[in-house]
């Protein structure tokens, strides 16, 4: 670590009040960016900084990764000393940039979670509630039947609820402000239908939101998540559960049923194919896990008689 009258530290400094003042980051911005640096500091004691080539940094990448951190946190720690020495340059007078063209090294891309079939519909069956209850129970109905983003449906007004009823099908705008027409299924029009009969006597005057939160207005994405979260609580679930992962549940359990990627790429409005392809790992780790349960031969043999596999 750089310490008190280092002239690492005295440029660090300067570099993050610059950063401050002038670009307005958070504070908690600055106090990662100095963290990354004050680890390239550490990783390559006894080079000055102008003496840093992309070998030391190159270097410095290996050990971190071999560490253990992720390819993202690397990455970001890169950017931020590529931030620091294009300041150097630019103020300083440095030589070069040794950052230029660099890469974090990629880490395994998680799949997403995804509810079973029959955990979605241990979280959807309810008996009769109050309104707060109808409301739930629509969006996340709507959620698992269209594969709707959080953000989408918060987006919806009454007239969007009403022509769900009318045409089974609802129009959203998403990423890149791209819209899409989705189908809608029954269950999930049924259960809008039921909260409309309670909203128009909760709304504030004026309001268009289809949902509302406890004071009349939109409801929050917070509420939302808060709803969902306590839903899977009380159905007995054994995890957490997120309105991402209802559309995440939503592309696997279509796509397992039709094979058609092509379709389910246009209900979730991915404008690639590839960020789709994503679904077909989740449905080979199904179609995996039921031949292991039913092939005969799926199962593998010791090649030491006796012993377990």
């Amino acid at each position: 670590m750089a310490q008190k009258g280092d002239p690492r530290r005295k440029l660090l400094e300067e570099f993050l009040g610059q950063l401050a003042h002038q670009r307005r980051l958070s504070p908690g911005t600055g106090r990662n960016y100095a963290r990354a640096l004050e680890q390239l500091f550490a990783l390559n004691e006894g080079v000055a900084l102008d003496k840093l080539e992309a070998r030391h940094i190159r270097h410095t990448v290996s050990r971190l990764h071999a560490r253990g951190m992720s390819g993202r946190t690397i990455a970001y720690f890169l950017s931020g000393w590529r931030g620091f020495f294009h300041w150097l340059v630019k103020h300083r007078g440095f030589p070069h940039n040794p950052c230029v063209g660099l890469r974090a090294p990629k880490s395994p891309k998680a799949l997403p979670k995804a509810l079973s079939p029959d955990l979605m519909a241990r979280l959807l069956e309810s008996q009769a509630g109050g309104p707060a209850h109808l409301r739930d129970k629509a969006m996340f109905e709507l959620f698992y039947s269209s594969g709707l983003r959080l953000a989408e449906l918060l987006s919806l007004d009454v007239p969007d609820g009403e022509g769900m009823l009318r045409q089974a099908e609802v129009t959203v705008t998403g990423k890149g402000a791209k819209t899409r027409t989705v189908p809608v299924g029954r269950k999930a029009r049924d259960a809008v239908a039921a909260w409309l009969a309670r909203r128009a006597g909760l709304a504030r005057p004026g309001e268009a939101a289809l949902f509302l939160g406890a004071r009349g207005r939109r409801i929050a994405p917070s509420s939302v998540r808060y709803s969902l979260s306590r839903w899977a609580r009380r159905s007995g679930l054994p995890q957490h559960v997120h309105p991402h992962m209802l559309r995440h549940s939503f592309a696997t359990h279509l796509l397992q049923s039709s094979g058609d990627l092509r379709a389910v790429q246009e209900m979730l409005g991915h404008s690639s194919i590839s960020t789709t392809q994503v679904y077909t790992h989740l449905d080979f780790q199904h179609l995996a896990k039921a031949y292991d349960a039913a092939h005969p031969r799926a199962k593998r043999k010791s090649p030491i008689p006796g012993k377990k596999p």
